[in-house]
């Protein structure tokens, strides 16, 4: 009698073909999303060397590159290198993100614009910046000054100034993080959990321009980091009157630690390095703003009889 096996065969998971059928997906569509962009990127170098009036062989001898290769490159069949993708931006004379930008290529009037630009001095552009927004931002002045919009980062006095500010106006004090919790339902680790910083950006632009549809006076206490979103930044700046709150990384950081926040400092001994780091590299950003209020080793009451200056309309 044939023997019979004393334990059952176990059945194949079929866990791992769809494991597998999921990183084949996936893994497809990376490389679709590839070949899209080297696509845009050879359009991007034909469409700049057709304007320069430049054959693939003046190019070729312009960058010492091969014109095979770079024929391979304008028709989307190859993944050039950053280095060599510099060199033929040399060759070019363009900006090396002219070439790479992942979108279609730009007007000549945005390329002589931009170059126009980037001459100026740091206080020229940011006055050029300030013009284009009053120009092209169709925002009412009037509406515009009686919202004030109060930037810097952690500890700077937005919630404590922002508020007795809104009291002393007669006017809402929003703060721009709460009204994105309430919008969402969640609270801002949830958010940043679930949809990364990308989707709190989203819903942070959602929420001021929510505020801007309801509100035609306010204080508005923005979060440190709205700066760094160039989309939601532009439209605070174009839409209010905003007062960077300065003080030193030191003063921001002992400010955070008697709110009984203890969290800048918890496993972190680079934490006032960090700060400075973050601050500096935001400076430029913050200096846009219409207004600049120092607050190191000024009182809350100093502090607020200057900003309510600050914030009076100009007869």
């Amino acid at each position: 009698m044939p023997r019979r096996s004393s334990s059952p065969k176990k059945k194949k998971s079929s866990r791992p073909a769809f494991r597998k059928a999921g990183v084949s997906a996936r893994s497809k569509s990376k490389k679709s999303s590839m070949d899209l962009y080297l696509l845009q990127l050879g359009e991007n170098i034909r469409s700049v060397r057709s304007r320069r009036g430049m054959t693939i062989h003046h190019l070729a001898r312009a960058s010492k590159l091969s014109a095979r290769f770079l024929t391979t490159v304008e028709l989307g069949r190859g993944n050039i290198s950053v280095g060599r993708l510099n060199i033929l931006a040399h060759a070019l004379d363009v900006p090396i993100e002219m070439l790479a930008a992942d979108a279609q290529p730009t007007s000549p009037a945005f390329n002589q614009s931009t170059a126009f630009l980037k001459k100026l001095l740091p206080g020229q552009l940011r006055d050029a910046h300030k013009l284009l927004l009053e120009k092209f931002s169709n925002a009412d002045a009037g509406l515009r000054r009686s919202r004030i919009a109060l930037i810097g980062l952690r500890g700077a006095g937005k919630s404590t100034l922002g508020s007795l500010l809104a009291q002393q106006l007669g006017v809402p004090f929003i703060e721009l993080d709460k009204q994105v919790e309430r919008d969402s339902g969640v609270n801002l680790s949830i958010i940043f959990d679930l949809y990364g910083p990308s989707g709190y950006r989203r819903m942070e632009r959602e929420a001021l321009e929510s505020i801007l549809a309801k509100y035609p006076r306010f204080v508005l206490a923005t979060g440190g980091s709205i700066v760094a979103d160039p989309g939601g930044y532009n439209r605070l700046l174009s839409e209010c009157f905003t007062v960077w709150l300065r003080a030193k990384p030191e003063e921001h950081m002992a400010r955070v630690l008697a709110q009984g926040d203890r969290r800048p400092m918890a496993n972190n001994r680079q934490a006032m390095r960090d700060l400075r780091r973050i601050l500096w590299s935001r400076e430029a950003l913050y200096r846009q703003a219409d207004a600049v209020l120092e607050t190191t080793n000024q009182t809350v009451k100093q502090s607020l009889q200057a900003l309510a200056l600050l914030s009076r309309p100009s007869p």
